[in-house]
């Protein structure tokens, strides 16, 4: 059942509350929803050494790669040749997140449907594929579908192309940030009456040579290869770097007259969305992690709420030198005393670092998630996501407890939703 074009309750307005309906995730943790939450409550890595690629020159060895993930299940071995690892994972989870929402794209309602996929790294396999193609074969071997192969567009691209969305489709790329920025765009256009429903969320498949050595050129990456699992050390005083991780996680956003109407169940609700800019280092975040605590109030400010409703925290925590101690700071100054309070994770501990994903993956399906799984079936007392994301050993004792995502990119550019 689609988005009735002729139904007045479905016509998004000013102000519109919107609903997570659907969701699909390619993790290092599992291929989808269910078995990245089992994976992560047993407390088990996704990290492991590289299978992707040979490692024999490179002084980093691991990574989170997508474990038996198979693009066939999901299109034509002809179609996979075409379409860059990151926009494989795409539409897998495009596919979960379908079945999930109950959602149909129909010639009624496509015009009110969109797409908002965020990406840090772009095509990078094809891309250094390619590469290896022109240095060995010369230039009249390279792919004529290259470019459109890479762009920062081509997974929302491929997301209307699959489900026949008409919608507003764009491409987001702002580093670790682009995930979380492409769900509070989607959820800034249903709000305002410009989408009924959107598919939002982030990709990022960059675990390749090129990606690995030149994140550790800087200095960014842990080379604790052994053994795997350790490597990544968010808050710990040994951390030396994040892990690289590859996957995705598409949600399905729709207008809440919309989704109640066709009879769909939301899993949580959006409620607010900001982004800032350091302005500063191209790297490095502000140490006093000024802006983030701006990005926070920001959003708590456009959600309504107060600092002492943000019951839980799954912070962007990468485990490198200068962001966690910047992300700590401003999570105290945006709380203010309320900060003692909260709880604190880091599932990256897990997962690793999906770079243009990140904020997609863990921080958005696992709170939804948790709204979801709640058992509470009343639309006034959905999970409310805003800020910063659940611990996953303990679920919320209330269900109107908030739990926002705060995701600090890597130039820095804070975003929250």
């Amino acid at each position: 059942m689609g988005l009735p074009a002729d139904n007045p309750g479905c016509v998004p307005m000013h102000d519109t509350r919107v609903v997570i309906t659907g969701m699909g995730v390619i993790s290092p943790v599992g291929l989808d929803v269910p078995s990245m939450w089992h994976t992560l409550c047993a407390g088990r890595s996704g990290i492991r050494p590289i299978s992707l690629f040979d490692t024999t020159l490179l002084k980093v060895r691991i990574a989170g790669e997508a474990h038996g993930f198979d693009p066939l299940t999901v299109m034509s071995a002809k179609e996979a040749r075409r379409c860059d690892r990151m926009t494989q994972f795409t539409l897998a989870a495009l596919e979960q997140a379908l079945a999930g929402s109950g959602l149909a794209v129909t010639p009624g309602n496509a015009d009110e449907v969109g797409a908002i996929v965020g990406v840090g790294m772009g095509g990078i396999w094809t891309y250094t594929r390619e590469l290896d193609v022109l240095r060995d074969q010369g230039p009249n071997r390279v792919s004529p579908l290259l470019i459109p192969s890479i762009t920062a567009d081509v997974p929302a691209v491929a997301v209307g192309m699959r489900t026949g969305a008409r919608g507003p489709t764009l491409g987001v790329s702002s580093a670790c940030a682009s995930g979380t920025d492409a769900i509070g765009q989607a959820y800034e256009l249903i709000r305002r009456g410009h989408a009924a429903a959107m598919f939002a969320g982030g990709t990022e498949a960059a675990v390749t040579p090129i990606g690995v050595a030149a994140f550790d050129r800087m200095g960014a990456l842990s080379r604790r290869n052994e053994p795997p699992e350790a490597a990544s050390r968010p808050f710990d005083r040994a951390r030396d770097g994040f892990v690289m991780a590859e996957g995705c996680a598409i949600l399905v956003l729709e207008a809440l007259d919309c989704a109640l109407s066709r009879g769909a169940q939301p899993l949580a609700e959006v409620v607010g969305y900001a982004a800032t800019s350091d302005a500063g280092h191209i790297t490095a975040p502000d140490p006093t992690g000024a802006n983030a605590a701006r990005c926070i109030r920001l959003a708590l400010q456009r959600a309504g709420l107060r600092p002492d409703q943000v019951g839980y925290i799954n912070a962007h925590a990468t485990g490198t030198p200068t962001g966690d101690p910047a992300e700590v700071q401003a999570i105290r100054d945006a709380l203010g005393e309320h900060a003692h309070r909260v709880a604190v994770s880091a599932t990256k501990s897990m997962t690793g670092h999906l770079l243009g994903a990140a904020g997609a993956l863990v921080e958005h399906v696992v709170a939804a998630y948790v709204a979801g799984t709640a058992g509470n079936q009343d639309h006034r007392r959905w999970n409310r996501l805003s800020v910063v994301e659940p611990v996953l050993h303990d679920r919320p004792e209330s269900h109107q407890s908030v739990a926002p995502a705060d995701l600090l990119a890597f130039r820095v550019v804070p975003a929250c939703v």
